[in-house]
């Protein structure tokens, strides 16, 4: 029997860089960034180097001026003594020498407190402007130097955003930073290597695990449709083809999981109300089976993203409600709404009270409350994973808490 070829492996998109719970700062600009504080480093050494500069300036000058110390002559007897910086008394010629030395002293000493207030008065103020200047010189200095980061982080940013195939590539001497940045470019070559490598797998396992599943089950239903089959291969094969059914739903969630794990690139409105109206339709007759209610406002809540996944979404949150329900008066409520810029949707049940220490296990692959594996039929165990998952590359995150009187409360928010 022929078989298609396995379709191309596509480029592997990136993961979202949207972080939902993260808020920015009240004041951004007060951030303390490797900038501010190697520019607080600089313009404070600079700071304190000029003060103590200062300091041994206004010492050095104090000694030499001798300040409070005797003048270097004496006047005698008889000299006629004139200043013009010195305010004598009248008379003041003919006044003994001893008194007119003890004037001349005090004048002198007065004279030079004033010139060395006006020495550190005016260093002062030199400081000051040279601080002012040191400090934007080292502002600018320290953006020069962190510039390389600056490229390294926007860089890391695109690719996050968009593709891993964007590099650094910096040029420079070879100090840190470009050591930084090449090991930067290899890590960045070794991801793309692995997401590629895992794009090929998944689409090559979507074509070799899909096909021999459907061909089974094509036989098993051949075969079922002998009406002249024995009971016991009749048994056997609605057997076999549950069990079949079960693995395509393994192998399904299994590739569904891969893919999104990435991005969405290609993004169209939906409205979440219309998503969770469609999973509605899709367990209403499930629900019924099972005697379980399902009610709840839908309200408009457009978001940008993959239709087919966001309803994948609903659906196992509704059916996992459904089916982990009480046996009797059960019911699941499914809300929607647009709040805060945000689109939520809601799905909240009775049933088996939860401890809020098992939650988190709940998103876990393969992982139910109190067991572990697939050992039920109520699914494979994959469902809250591929809801977080898909949540994730949505940019959006999905939460679970313990309803009141058992049950849970699944809250998923996405950007509008």
């Amino acid at each position: 029997m022929a078989t298609t070829p396995p379709p191309p492996p596509r480029t592997a998109p990136p993961k979202p860089t949207w972080k939902p719970g993260r808020e920015e700062p009240p004041f951004p600009w007060l951030r303390p960034t490797i900038r501010i504080r190697l520019t607080l480093l600089y313009g404070g050494m600079f700071l304190i180097a000029g003060i103590l500069l200062l300091s041994i300036i206004y010492l050095l000058a104090a000694k030499a001026l001798n300040v409070g110390g005797d003048l270097p002559f004496r006047i005698t007897e008889g000299s006629v003594v004139t200043s013009s910086i010195c305010n004598f008394p009248p008379g003041s010629t003919k006044v003994p020498a001893s008194d007119l030395n003890n004037l001349m002293n005090q004048c002198v000493n007065q004279q030079r407190q004033h010139s060395l207030d006006a020495l550190l008065s005016h260093s002062l103020m030199a400081l000051l402007g040279l601080a002012v200047i040191a400090f934007a010189f080292g502002y600018a200095m320290a953006g020069r130097v962190l510039s390389p980061l600056g490229r390294i982080t926007r860089t890391a940013r695109r690719v996050a955003g968009t593709d891993l195939s964007r590099r650094i590539e910096l040029d420079g001497p070879d100090d840190e930073l470009k050591e930084l940045s090449d090991t930067f470019d290899e890590m960045l070559d070794r991801l793309e290597r692995a997401f590629t490598a895992q794009q090929r797998f998944v689409g090559n396992a979507s074509h070799e695990l899909r096909t021999p599943l459907a061909i089974n089950r094509t036989l098993l239903e051949v075969h079922l449709s002998d009406p002249n089959a024995p009971v016991e291969l009749q048994q056997l094969g609605k057997t076999l083809l549950a069990t079949n059914e079960r693995s395509e739903q393994l192998v399904e969630g299994l590739l569904l999981l891969a893919r999104s794990d990435n991005q969405i690139v290609e993004r169209k409105p939906v409205d979440l109300a219309e998503v969770a109206t469609q999973a509605i339709d899709q367990a209403r007759a499930e629900a019924e089976e099972r005697g379980v209610e399902i009610r709840g406002e839908r309200r408009e809540a457009v978001v940008h993203g993959n239709g087919v996944l966001l309803e994948r979404i609903a659906l196992n949150l509704v059916q996992n409600a459904i089916r982990y329900n009480v046996p009797e008066d059960g019911w699941v409520e499914v809300d929607t709404e647009a709040q805060h810029g945000q689109a939520v949707l809601r799905v909240a049940n009775t049933g088996p009270v939860v401890p809020a220490y098992e939650i988190d296990n709940l998103f876990e692959p393969f992982r139910r409350l109190r067991t572990e594996r697939t050992g039920s039929d109520k699914g494979v165990g994959l469902g809250l994973s591929i809801a977080r998952s898909v949540a994730r590359a949505h940019g959006g995150r999905i939460t679970a808490e313990p309803r009141e009187g058992g049950g849970l409360v699944m809250r998923v928010t996405l950007p509008i």
